[in-house]
Protein backbone atom coordinates (compact mmCIF):
# COMPACT_ATOMS: atom_id res chain seq x y z
CA UNK A 1 0.00 0.00 0.00
CA UNK A 2 1.60 4.01 -0.95
CA UNK A 3 -0.16 6.32 0.89
CA UNK A 4 0.06 10.06 -0.68
CA UNK A 5 -1.26 13.62 1.04
CA UNK A 6 -2.31 16.36 -0.55
CA UNK A 7 -5.78 19.08 0.25
CA UNK A 8 -8.36 17.91 -0.18
CA UNK A 9 -10.89 20.68 -1.97
CA UNK A 10 -14.38 18.72 -2.24
CA UNK A 11 -15.06 16.14 0.92
CA UNK A 12 -16.39 12.77 0.02
CA UNK A 13 -14.53 9.46 -0.15
CA UNK A 14 -14.45 7.71 -3.69
CA UNK A 15 -12.90 4.41 -4.94
CA UNK A 16 -12.00 3.29 -8.48
CA UNK A 17 -8.84 2.50 -10.37
CA UNK A 18 -6.36 5.14 -11.24
CA UNK A 19 -6.43 6.38 -14.91
CA UNK A 20 -2.94 7.76 -15.52
CA UNK A 21 -4.17 11.42 -17.49
CA UNK A 22 -0.58 11.68 -19.61
CA UNK A 23 -0.37 15.14 -21.80
CA UNK A 24 1.86 14.73 -24.60
CA UNK A 25 5.18 16.05 -24.62
CA UNK A 26 5.45 18.15 -27.34
CA UNK A 27 8.97 19.71 -28.15
CA UNK A 28 9.01 23.44 -29.35
CA UNK A 29 11.55 24.07 -31.26
CA UNK A 30 12.50 27.33 -32.48
CA UNK A 31 12.51 27.26 -36.26
CA UNK A 32 13.98 30.27 -38.60
CA UNK A 33 10.90 30.84 -40.73
CA UNK A 34 11.57 33.69 -43.81
CA UNK A 35 7.82 33.61 -44.50
CA UNK A 36 5.77 35.47 -41.44
CA UNK A 37 2.50 35.96 -43.26
CA UNK A 38 2.61 31.85 -43.44
CA UNK A 39 3.27 31.35 -39.92
CA UNK A 40 0.75 34.38 -39.05
CA UNK A 41 -2.09 32.50 -41.06
CA UNK A 42 -0.96 29.15 -39.39
CA UNK A 43 -1.77 31.04 -35.95
CA UNK A 44 -5.21 32.26 -37.16
CA UNK A 45 -5.94 28.92 -38.57
CA UNK A 46 -5.22 27.26 -35.26
CA UNK A 47 -7.03 29.85 -33.12
CA UNK A 48 -10.25 29.40 -35.23
CA UNK A 49 -9.91 25.73 -34.77
CA UNK A 50 -9.52 26.41 -30.97
CA UNK A 51 -12.29 28.77 -30.57
CA UNK A 52 -14.72 26.08 -32.24
CA UNK A 53 -13.42 23.50 -29.59
CA UNK A 54 -13.86 25.81 -26.80
CA UNK A 55 -17.30 26.83 -28.00
CA UNK A 56 -17.92 22.62 -27.71
CA UNK A 57 -16.42 22.95 -24.21
CA UNK A 58 -18.64 25.85 -23.19
CA UNK A 59 -21.82 24.02 -24.31
CA UNK A 60 -21.31 20.94 -22.66
CA UNK A 61 -19.70 22.85 -19.60
CA UNK A 62 -23.29 24.67 -19.48
CA UNK A 63 -25.26 21.40 -18.88
CA UNK A 64 -22.79 20.08 -16.02
CA UNK A 65 -21.29 22.81 -13.54
CA UNK A 66 -23.79 25.83 -14.77
CA UNK A 67 -23.40 29.05 -16.56
CA UNK A 68 -21.12 30.62 -13.89
CA UNK A 69 -18.48 27.94 -14.25
CA UNK A 70 -18.98 27.43 -17.68
CA UNK A 71 -17.85 31.44 -18.23
CA UNK A 72 -14.62 30.31 -17.52
CA UNK A 73 -14.64 29.22 -20.84
CA UNK A 74 -16.23 32.10 -22.19
CA UNK A 75 -13.26 33.96 -20.35
CA UNK A 76 -10.81 31.51 -22.63
CA UNK A 77 -12.88 32.94 -25.50
CA UNK A 78 -11.91 36.31 -24.74
CA UNK A 79 -8.07 35.94 -23.95
CA UNK A 80 -8.15 34.36 -27.50
CA UNK A 81 -8.90 37.43 -29.07
CA UNK A 82 -6.85 39.39 -26.41
CA UNK A 83 -5.31 42.25 -28.35
CA UNK A 84 -1.89 42.16 -26.10
CA UNK A 85 -1.72 38.55 -26.20
CA UNK A 86 -2.05 38.41 -30.15
CA UNK A 87 0.46 41.61 -30.78
CA UNK A 88 3.00 39.76 -28.67
CA UNK A 89 3.00 36.02 -31.12
CA UNK A 90 2.75 38.10 -34.12
CA UNK A 91 5.62 40.85 -32.92
CA UNK A 92 7.52 37.42 -31.84
CA UNK A 93 6.81 35.58 -35.80
CA UNK A 94 7.80 38.74 -37.27
CA UNK A 95 10.61 40.40 -35.75
CA UNK A 96 12.36 37.03 -34.89
CA UNK A 97 11.18 35.22 -38.39
CA UNK A 98 10.03 31.89 -36.31
CA UNK A 99 8.06 29.49 -36.32
CA UNK A 100 4.07 30.02 -34.52
CA UNK A 101 4.74 27.15 -32.10
CA UNK A 102 7.38 29.27 -30.74
CA UNK A 103 6.02 32.37 -30.95
CA UNK A 104 2.98 31.17 -29.17
CA UNK A 105 4.67 29.23 -26.42
CA UNK A 106 7.08 32.19 -25.36
CA UNK A 107 4.29 34.16 -24.94
CA UNK A 108 2.52 31.75 -22.78
CA UNK A 109 5.19 31.60 -20.89
CA UNK A 110 5.64 35.56 -20.69
CA UNK A 111 1.71 35.83 -19.78
CA UNK A 112 2.28 32.96 -17.39
CA UNK A 113 4.98 34.54 -15.51
CA UNK A 114 3.34 37.82 -15.23
CA UNK A 115 0.02 36.42 -13.46
CA UNK A 116 1.88 33.93 -11.46
CA UNK A 117 4.29 36.56 -10.00
CA UNK A 118 0.85 39.01 -8.66
CA UNK A 119 0.24 38.72 -4.92
CA UNK A 120 -3.47 37.59 -5.62
CA UNK A 121 -4.46 34.56 -5.74
CA UNK A 122 -6.80 34.53 -8.15
CA UNK A 123 -5.02 36.23 -10.57
CA UNK A 124 -2.06 33.83 -10.21
CA UNK A 125 -4.47 30.75 -10.75
CA UNK A 126 -4.97 32.69 -14.20
CA UNK A 127 -1.43 31.74 -15.27
CA UNK A 128 -3.46 27.80 -16.01
CA UNK A 129 -5.69 29.37 -17.80
CA UNK A 130 -3.03 31.01 -19.96
CA UNK A 131 -1.07 28.12 -20.61
CA UNK A 132 -4.83 26.14 -21.49
CA UNK A 133 -5.35 28.29 -24.68
CA UNK A 134 -1.48 28.43 -25.47
CA UNK A 135 -1.20 24.82 -25.08
CA UNK A 136 -4.73 24.03 -27.27
CA UNK A 137 -3.31 26.43 -30.03
CA UNK A 138 -0.05 24.69 -30.01
CA UNK A 139 -1.59 21.42 -29.97
CA UNK A 140 -3.71 22.35 -33.15
CA UNK A 141 -0.52 23.91 -34.69
CA UNK A 142 1.30 20.35 -34.22
CA UNK A 143 -1.90 17.86 -34.87
CA UNK A 144 -0.84 16.42 -31.10
CA UNK A 145 -3.43 14.99 -28.64
CA UNK A 146 -3.81 14.25 -25.04
CA UNK A 147 -3.98 10.43 -23.64
CA UNK A 148 -6.48 10.56 -21.06
CA UNK A 149 -5.57 7.39 -19.44
CA UNK A 150 -6.88 3.89 -19.49
CA UNK A 151 -11.14 3.82 -19.43
CA UNK A 152 -12.59 2.26 -16.28
CA UNK A 153 -16.53 2.70 -14.86
CA UNK A 154 -14.93 4.20 -11.58
CA UNK A 155 -12.00 6.45 -12.56
CA UNK A 156 -9.72 8.16 -10.23
CA UNK A 157 -8.11 10.31 -12.85
CA UNK A 158 -4.50 11.32 -11.72
CA UNK A 159 -2.41 13.96 -13.33
CA UNK A 160 0.37 16.67 -13.04
CA UNK A 161 -2.50 19.25 -13.08
CA UNK A 162 -5.44 19.74 -15.16
CA UNK A 163 -6.41 22.32 -17.22
CA UNK A 164 -10.16 23.58 -16.52
CA UNK A 165 -11.12 22.04 -20.35
CA UNK A 166 -9.53 18.93 -19.69
CA UNK A 167 -11.74 18.59 -16.49
CA UNK A 168 -14.87 18.88 -18.50
CA UNK A 169 -13.91 17.27 -21.21
CA UNK A 170 -13.51 14.36 -19.17
CA UNK A 171 -16.25 11.97 -19.11
CA UNK A 172 -18.59 12.16 -15.56
CA UNK A 173 -20.33 9.09 -15.72
CA UNK A 174 -17.35 7.77 -15.30
CA UNK A 175 -15.10 10.18 -12.88
CA UNK A 176 -15.27 9.41 -9.55
CA UNK A 177 -12.14 11.71 -8.31
CA UNK A 178 -9.73 13.82 -9.17
CA UNK A 179 -6.04 13.72 -7.88
CA UNK A 180 -3.18 16.44 -9.52
CA UNK A 181 0.23 16.54 -8.32
CA UNK A 182 0.18 20.20 -8.85
CA UNK A 183 -2.96 23.35 -8.91
CA UNK A 184 -4.19 25.59 -6.08
CA UNK A 185 -7.42 25.89 -4.70
CA UNK A 186 -8.55 28.65 -5.98
CA UNK A 187 -7.94 27.28 -9.45
CA UNK A 188 -11.05 26.98 -11.70
CA UNK A 189 -10.33 22.98 -11.87
CA UNK A 190 -10.65 22.76 -8.14
CA UNK A 191 -13.67 24.88 -8.47
CA UNK A 192 -15.18 22.99 -11.40
CA UNK A 193 -14.97 19.63 -8.90
CA UNK A 194 -16.57 21.37 -6.20
CA UNK A 195 -19.13 22.09 -8.38
CA UNK A 196 -19.26 18.91 -10.18
CA UNK A 197 -19.57 17.18 -6.68
CA UNK A 198 -16.94 14.97 -7.46
CA UNK A 199 -13.98 14.29 -4.88
CA UNK A 200 -10.83 16.15 -5.38
CA UNK A 201 -7.61 16.21 -4.04
CA UNK A 202 -4.85 19.08 -4.77
CA UNK A 203 -0.86 19.42 -4.81
CA UNK A 204 -0.13 15.77 -3.63
CA UNK A 205 3.53 16.55 -4.77
CA UNK A 206 6.03 15.21 -8.01
CA UNK A 207 7.12 11.90 -7.19
CA UNK A 208 3.01 11.14 -6.97
CA UNK A 209 2.80 10.37 -10.62
CA UNK A 210 6.31 8.05 -10.93
CA UNK A 211 4.66 5.62 -7.94
CA UNK A 212 1.45 4.82 -9.75
CA UNK A 213 0.14 3.08 -12.73
CA UNK A 214 -2.64 2.67 -14.61
CA UNK A 215 -5.47 0.11 -13.06
CA UNK A 216 -4.50 0.48 -9.31
CA UNK A 217 -6.84 0.34 -7.29
CA UNK A 218 -7.27 3.35 -5.24
CA UNK A 219 -9.28 5.09 -2.34
CA UNK A 220 -9.28 9.01 -2.41
CA UNK A 221 -10.51 10.54 0.36
CA UNK A 222 -11.58 14.53 0.41
CA UNK A 223 -12.07 15.42 3.85
CA UNK A 224 -8.44 14.56 4.76
CA UNK A 225 -6.36 14.81 1.60
CA UNK A 226 -5.21 10.72 1.57
CA UNK A 227 -5.04 8.85 -1.59
CA UNK A 228 -4.32 4.85 -0.62
CA UNK A 229 -3.27 3.12 -3.54
CA UNK A 230 -3.73 -0.25 -3.44
CA UNK A 231 -4.83 -0.72 0.50
CA UNK A 232 -4.40 -3.53 2.47
CA UNK A 233 -7.13 -5.15 3.55
CA UNK A 234 -7.88 -3.41 6.87
CA UNK A 235 -7.49 0.24 5.19
CA UNK A 236 -9.90 -1.15 2.71
CA UNK A 237 -12.78 -2.19 5.21
CA UNK A 238 -12.14 1.17 7.34
CA UNK A 239 -12.23 3.71 3.88
CA UNK A 240 -15.46 1.40 2.81
CA UNK A 241 -16.99 1.65 5.82
CA UNK A 242 -16.32 5.42 5.81
CA UNK A 243 -17.54 5.47 2.35
CA UNK A 244 -21.23 4.15 3.24
CA UNK A 245 -21.44 5.92 6.30
CA UNK A 246 -21.24 9.15 4.91
CA UNK A 247 -23.76 8.05 2.18
CA UNK A 248 -25.63 7.10 5.03
CA UNK A 249 -26.11 10.49 6.67
CA UNK A 250 -26.59 12.25 3.54
CA UNK A 251 -29.80 9.67 2.93
CA UNK A 252 -30.92 10.41 6.62
CA UNK A 253 -30.58 13.72 6.14
CA UNK A 254 -32.67 13.78 3.46
CA UNK A 255 -35.68 12.71 5.47
CA UNK A 256 -35.35 16.38 6.99
CA UNK A 257 -36.86 17.81 3.91
CA UNK A 258 -39.66 19.90 4.85
CA UNK A 259 -39.43 19.36 8.45
CA UNK A 260 -38.79 22.47 10.76
CA UNK A 261 -35.80 23.68 12.25
CA UNK A 262 -37.01 23.76 16.18
CA UNK A 263 -35.23 22.60 18.88
CA UNK A 264 -37.01 19.43 21.36
CA UNK A 265 -38.80 22.46 23.49
CA UNK A 266 -39.87 25.12 20.74
CA UNK A 267 -37.23 27.58 19.78
CA UNK A 268 -37.55 27.90 16.33
CA UNK A 269 -34.34 29.01 14.06
CA UNK A 270 -34.10 29.78 10.61
CA UNK A 271 -31.09 28.23 8.54
CA UNK A 272 -30.66 30.10 5.48
CA UNK A 273 -27.93 29.32 2.41
CA UNK A 274 -24.47 31.31 1.23
CA UNK A 275 -24.27 31.48 -2.76
CA UNK A 276 -22.05 33.18 -4.95
CA UNK A 277 -24.62 33.23 -8.18
CA UNK A 278 -27.63 32.22 -9.45
CA UNK A 279 -26.41 29.10 -10.78
CA UNK A 280 -26.13 27.87 -7.20
CA UNK A 281 -29.97 28.37 -6.39
CA UNK A 282 -30.42 25.15 -7.26
CA UNK A 283 -28.26 23.60 -4.50
CA UNK A 284 -30.00 25.94 -2.63
CA UNK A 285 -33.75 24.47 -3.57
CA UNK A 286 -32.65 21.00 -3.22
CA UNK A 287 -31.47 21.28 0.18
CA UNK A 288 -34.24 22.71 1.34
CA UNK A 289 -33.05 26.26 2.77
CA UNK A 290 -35.41 28.92 3.89
CA UNK A 291 -33.54 31.60 2.16
CA UNK A 292 -30.29 32.82 1.02
CA UNK A 293 -28.65 34.35 3.88
CA UNK A 294 -25.42 35.61 1.98
CA UNK A 295 -25.99 36.41 -2.01
CA UNK A 296 -22.02 37.45 -3.14
CA UNK A 297 -22.49 39.94 -5.38
CA UNK A 298 -18.73 40.55 -6.02
CA UNK A 299 -18.85 37.49 -8.54
CA UNK A 300 -20.68 39.87 -10.86
CA UNK A 301 -17.75 41.92 -10.62
CA UNK A 302 -14.79 39.11 -10.38
CA UNK A 303 -16.55 37.78 -13.84
CA UNK A 304 -16.68 40.53 -15.53
CA UNK A 305 -13.54 42.67 -17.41
CA UNK A 306 -15.64 45.87 -16.82
CA UNK A 307 -17.81 47.59 -14.01
CA UNK A 308 -21.27 45.65 -14.50
CA UNK A 309 -23.59 47.91 -15.57
CA UNK A 310 -26.74 48.32 -13.44
CA UNK A 311 -28.79 46.32 -15.93
CA UNK A 312 -26.11 43.30 -15.94
CA UNK A 313 -26.70 43.49 -11.91
CA UNK A 314 -30.69 44.08 -12.10
CA UNK A 315 -31.40 40.97 -14.44
CA UNK A 316 -29.07 39.22 -11.84
CA UNK A 317 -30.80 40.03 -8.93
CA UNK A 318 -34.30 39.25 -10.51
CA UNK A 319 -33.47 35.93 -11.31
CA UNK A 320 -32.51 35.13 -7.88
CA UNK A 321 -35.14 36.51 -6.32
CA UNK A 322 -37.72 35.08 -8.70
CA UNK A 323 -36.20 31.57 -8.27
CA UNK A 324 -36.63 32.08 -4.64
CA UNK A 325 -40.54 32.53 -5.08
CA UNK A 326 -40.86 34.73 -1.75
CA UNK A 327 -38.19 33.49 0.46
CA UNK A 328 -35.86 35.54 1.96
CA UNK A 329 -32.91 36.92 0.12
CA UNK A 330 -29.83 38.57 1.50
CA UNK A 331 -27.58 40.40 -0.73
CA UNK A 332 -24.27 41.66 0.21
CA UNK A 333 -23.35 44.78 -1.52
CA UNK A 334 -19.88 44.63 -3.00
CA UNK A 335 -17.17 43.06 -1.16
CA UNK A 336 -14.20 43.61 -3.33
CA UNK A 337 -10.78 44.44 -2.03
CA UNK A 338 -8.01 41.99 0.04
CA UNK A 339 -8.06 38.71 -0.90
CA UNK A 340 -10.93 39.41 -3.99
CA UNK A 341 -9.18 42.32 -6.21
CA UNK A 342 -10.36 42.99 -9.57
CA UNK A 343 -7.77 44.83 -12.57
CA UNK A 344 -10.29 47.21 -13.74
CA UNK A 345 -10.92 48.83 -10.44
CA UNK A 346 -7.43 50.35 -10.61
CA UNK A 347 -7.09 50.32 -7.01
CA UNK A 348 -2.91 50.53 -5.48
CA UNK A 349 -1.09 48.30 -4.22
CA UNK A 350 -1.45 48.06 -0.32
CA UNK A 351 0.90 46.78 1.91
CA UNK A 352 -2.13 45.41 3.99
CA UNK A 353 -4.76 44.71 2.04
CA UNK A 354 -6.95 43.37 4.51
CA UNK A 355 -6.91 46.30 6.17
CA UNK A 356 -6.98 48.60 3.65
CA UNK A 357 -9.32 49.68 0.70
CA UNK A 358 -12.20 47.49 0.37
CA UNK A 359 -15.77 46.73 0.92
CA UNK A 360 -17.67 49.69 1.99
CA UNK A 361 -14.96 52.06 1.85
CA UNK A 362 -15.03 51.84 -2.01
CA UNK A 363 -18.49 52.40 -1.96
CA UNK A 364 -18.27 55.30 0.37
CA UNK A 365 -15.46 56.87 -1.68
CA UNK A 366 -16.84 56.14 -5.08
CA UNK A 367 -20.37 56.46 -5.02
CA UNK A 368 -20.75 55.99 -8.54
CA UNK A 369 -20.26 52.29 -8.34
CA UNK A 370 -22.31 52.17 -5.44
CA UNK A 371 -25.34 53.84 -6.87
CA UNK A 372 -25.07 51.74 -9.60
CA UNK A 373 -25.85 48.19 -7.38
CA UNK A 374 -28.54 50.11 -5.16
CA UNK A 375 -30.74 50.95 -8.23
CA UNK A 376 -30.32 47.74 -9.71
CA UNK A 377 -30.85 45.89 -6.11
CA UNK A 378 -33.92 48.14 -5.58
CA UNK A 379 -35.56 47.82 -9.05
CA UNK A 380 -35.38 43.68 -8.60
CA UNK A 381 -36.85 44.33 -5.27
CA UNK A 382 -40.44 44.17 -6.44
CA UNK A 383 -39.77 40.40 -7.63
CA UNK A 384 -39.30 39.45 -4.13
CA UNK A 385 -38.14 39.27 -0.72
CA UNK A 386 -35.24 41.17 0.03
CA UNK A 387 -32.67 42.21 1.96
CA UNK A 388 -29.38 43.94 1.60
CA UNK A 389 -26.63 44.71 3.77
CA UNK A 390 -23.41 46.33 4.09
CA UNK A 391 -20.03 44.50 4.74
CA UNK A 392 -16.60 45.11 6.50
CA UNK A 393 -18.67 47.96 9.18
CA UNK A 394 -16.79 50.33 11.82
CA UNK A 395 -18.42 53.24 11.98
CA UNK A 396 -22.12 54.82 12.90
CA UNK A 397 -21.07 57.47 10.38
CA UNK A 398 -20.62 54.70 7.67
CA UNK A 399 -24.11 53.86 8.22
CA UNK A 400 -25.31 56.70 8.43
CA UNK A 401 -23.74 57.76 4.59
CA UNK A 402 -25.11 54.14 3.80
CA UNK A 403 -28.50 55.57 4.42
CA UNK A 404 -28.19 58.78 2.94
CA UNK A 405 -27.60 57.78 -0.30
CA UNK A 406 -29.68 54.91 -0.37
CA UNK A 407 -32.38 57.75 0.55
CA UNK A 408 -30.85 59.75 -2.79
CA UNK A 409 -31.65 56.07 -4.65
CA UNK A 410 -34.71 56.09 -4.03
CA UNK A 411 -35.50 59.63 -4.64
CA UNK A 412 -34.14 59.30 -8.00
CA UNK A 413 -36.77 55.98 -8.50
CA UNK A 414 -39.64 57.98 -7.11
CA UNK A 415 -38.65 60.72 -10.07
CA UNK A 416 -38.27 58.14 -12.31
CA UNK A 417 -41.35 56.43 -11.93
CA UNK A 418 -39.32 53.24 -11.19
CA UNK A 419 -41.33 51.15 -9.03
CA UNK A 420 -39.44 49.73 -5.85
CA UNK A 421 -40.26 47.32 -3.10
CA UNK A 422 -40.59 49.80 0.56
CA UNK A 423 -40.33 46.90 2.47
CA UNK A 424 -36.43 45.93 1.87
CA UNK A 425 -35.13 45.40 5.22
CA UNK A 426 -31.26 46.84 5.64
CA UNK A 427 -28.74 44.98 8.03
CA UNK A 428 -24.76 45.24 8.40
CA UNK A 429 -22.26 42.94 8.96
CA UNK A 430 -20.74 42.73 12.14
CA UNK A 431 -17.51 41.56 11.22
CA UNK A 432 -15.17 43.93 12.72
CA UNK A 433 -14.50 44.09 16.91
CA UNK A 434 -15.56 48.21 16.18
CA UNK A 435 -18.83 46.64 15.15
CA UNK A 436 -19.19 44.43 18.15
CA UNK A 437 -18.18 46.32 20.56
CA UNK A 438 -20.84 49.55 19.10
CA UNK A 439 -23.60 47.53 18.28
CA UNK A 440 -25.56 48.94 20.40
CA UNK A 441 -25.27 52.28 18.55
CA UNK A 442 -25.91 50.33 14.90
CA UNK A 443 -28.67 48.32 16.08
CA UNK A 444 -31.06 51.29 16.12
CA UNK A 445 -30.45 52.58 12.39
CA UNK A 446 -30.78 49.06 11.18
CA UNK A 447 -33.28 45.92 10.50
CA UNK A 448 -30.71 43.07 11.42
CA UNK A 449 -27.13 42.06 11.80
CA UNK A 450 -25.41 39.37 10.11
CA UNK A 451 -22.10 38.14 11.75
CA UNK A 452 -19.19 37.18 9.59
CA UNK A 453 -16.83 35.08 11.74
CA UNK A 454 -14.22 34.94 8.88
CA UNK A 455 -13.24 38.33 9.18
CA UNK A 456 -14.11 38.99 12.70
CA UNK A 457 -12.13 35.65 13.83
CA UNK A 458 -9.36 37.95 11.36
CA UNK A 459 -9.46 40.62 12.80
CA UNK A 460 -10.22 39.68 16.51
CA UNK A 461 -7.09 37.28 16.87
CA UNK A 462 -4.84 39.46 14.50
CA UNK A 463 -4.05 35.84 12.47
CA UNK A 464 -4.23 36.40 8.76
CA UNK A 465 -6.65 33.49 7.39
CA UNK A 466 -5.02 33.67 4.24
CA UNK A 467 -1.93 32.26 6.36
CA UNK A 468 -0.99 28.45 6.40
CA UNK A 469 1.57 29.14 8.87
CA UNK A 470 -0.43 30.67 11.45
CA UNK A 471 -3.15 28.36 11.48
CA UNK A 472 -2.99 26.71 14.30
CA UNK A 473 -3.23 30.58 16.06
CA UNK A 474 -6.35 31.15 14.77
CA UNK A 475 -8.99 29.34 16.71
CA UNK A 476 -12.16 30.38 15.95
CA UNK A 477 -13.56 28.88 18.96
CA UNK A 478 -11.93 31.59 21.23
CA UNK A 479 -13.52 32.98 23.88
CA UNK A 480 -13.21 36.74 22.71
CA UNK A 481 -15.16 35.94 19.05
CA UNK A 482 -17.94 34.38 21.02
CA UNK A 483 -18.32 36.95 23.28
CA UNK A 484 -18.40 39.63 20.86
CA UNK A 485 -20.81 37.55 18.94
CA UNK A 486 -23.08 37.69 22.13
CA UNK A 487 -22.69 41.09 22.70
CA UNK A 488 -23.83 41.82 19.07
CA UNK A 489 -26.65 39.67 19.93
CA UNK A 490 -27.79 41.10 23.29
CA UNK A 491 -28.17 44.53 21.27
CA UNK A 492 -29.51 43.27 18.58
CA UNK A 493 -32.48 41.86 20.55
CA UNK A 494 -32.56 44.73 22.37
CA UNK A 495 -33.37 47.47 19.35
CA UNK A 496 -35.94 45.15 18.02
CA UNK A 497 -33.75 43.56 15.38
CA UNK A 498 -32.98 40.20 14.48
CA UNK A 499 -29.18 38.60 13.89
CA UNK A 500 -27.84 36.09 11.82
CA UNK A 501 -24.84 34.67 11.19
CA UNK A 502 -23.60 33.71 7.70
CA UNK A 503 -19.31 32.93 8.24
CA UNK A 504 -17.82 29.44 7.88
CA UNK A 505 -19.37 29.19 11.67
CA UNK A 506 -22.79 28.97 11.07
CA UNK A 507 -22.22 25.85 9.60
CA UNK A 508 -19.91 24.26 13.02
CA UNK A 509 -22.60 21.80 14.59
CA UNK A 510 -20.40 21.94 17.91
CA UNK A 511 -21.23 25.47 18.43
CA UNK A 512 -25.01 25.21 17.10
CA UNK A 513 -26.25 25.20 20.59
CA UNK A 514 -24.36 27.92 22.07
CA UNK A 515 -25.87 29.97 19.19
CA UNK A 516 -29.19 29.17 20.29
CA UNK A 517 -28.12 30.18 23.82
CA UNK A 518 -27.07 33.30 22.55
CA UNK A 519 -30.52 33.91 21.00
CA UNK A 520 -29.11 34.02 17.40
CA UNK A 521 -32.08 33.94 14.94
CA UNK A 522 -30.42 33.15 11.81
CA UNK A 523 -27.71 30.75 10.31
CA UNK A 524 -26.66 30.88 6.93
CA UNK A 525 -23.92 27.97 5.90
CA UNK A 526 -23.42 26.78 2.31
CA UNK A 527 -26.15 24.53 0.33
CA UNK A 528 -25.17 21.21 1.38
CA UNK A 529 -24.83 21.84 5.38
CA UNK A 530 -28.46 22.86 5.17
CA UNK A 531 -29.54 19.90 6.29
CA UNK A 532 -26.72 18.96 8.82
CA UNK A 533 -27.39 21.80 11.29
CA UNK A 534 -31.08 21.32 10.70
CA UNK A 535 -30.24 17.66 11.87
CA UNK A 536 -28.24 19.27 15.02
CA UNK A 537 -31.04 21.82 15.84
CA UNK A 538 -33.72 19.14 16.30
CA UNK A 539 -31.71 17.29 18.58
CA UNK A 540 -30.62 20.51 20.54
CA UNK A 541 -32.84 21.34 24.12
CA UNK A 542 -32.36 24.28 25.72
CA UNK A 543 -34.39 23.84 28.48
CA UNK A 544 -31.89 21.37 30.14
Amino acid sequence: MKVFKGKGVYGAVASGKISVFKKQNITIKRIHCANSESEIARVESAKAKTLEQLQSIYEKALKEVGETNAQIFEIHMMMLEDDDYNESIVNIIETQKVNAEYAVAVTADNFAEMFSSMEDAYMQARAADVRDISNRIITNLTGATSDGGDLYDNMIVCADDLAPSETVSLDKDKVVAFVTAHGSSNSHTAILARNMNIPAVIGVGDEFLAQINDGDEAFVDGFTGEIFVNPDDETRDRLILKQHSEEEKKRLLQELKGKENITEDGKRINIFANIGSVDNIGAVLLNDAGGIGLFRSEFLYLENSDYPTEEQQFLAYKRVLERMAGKKVIIRTLDIGADKQVDYFGMKKEENPALGYRAIRICLTRPEIFKVQLRALYRASVYGNLGIMFPMITSVREVEQILTICDEVKKELNEQGVKYSKTVELGVMIETPAAAIISDKLAPLVDFFSVGTNDLTQYTLACDRQNPDIESFCNTHHEAILRLIEMAAENAHKNGIWIGICGELAADTSLTETFLRMGIDELSVSPSFVLKVRDTVRHCNLSK
